[in-house]
């Protein structure tokens, strides 16, 4: 990735990958403009996949702290009814 995609936010890369697609389905650009349009379009699918996986950790990490809680017996009593 470069360092302009890296401050790329996840949906600013989502909405252009989505451009990139656009265009090189409706076709017309020459071989080398689509080869440039494919490349960006894979930069902008890591940008993409960093973003995501970083929420998956994210959230795997929250679960995990929850869970945790819940194990050790100080939760907020949502298991007690």
């Amino acid at each position: 990735m470069t360092e302009t995609d890296t401050s790329l936010g996840y949906e600013q890369a989502r909405d252009e990958l989505i451009e990139v697609v656009r265009k090189l389905e409706a076709g017309g650009t020459s071989l080398e403009d689509s080869l440039a349009l494919w490349e960006r379009g894979e930069e902008l699918a890591k940008v993409c996949r960093h973003w995501l996986e970083g929420a998956r950790a994210r959230l795997d990490s929250a679960l995990a702290a929850r869970e945790a809680g819940a194990d050790g017996g100080g939760g907020s009593g949502e298991r007690d009814a």
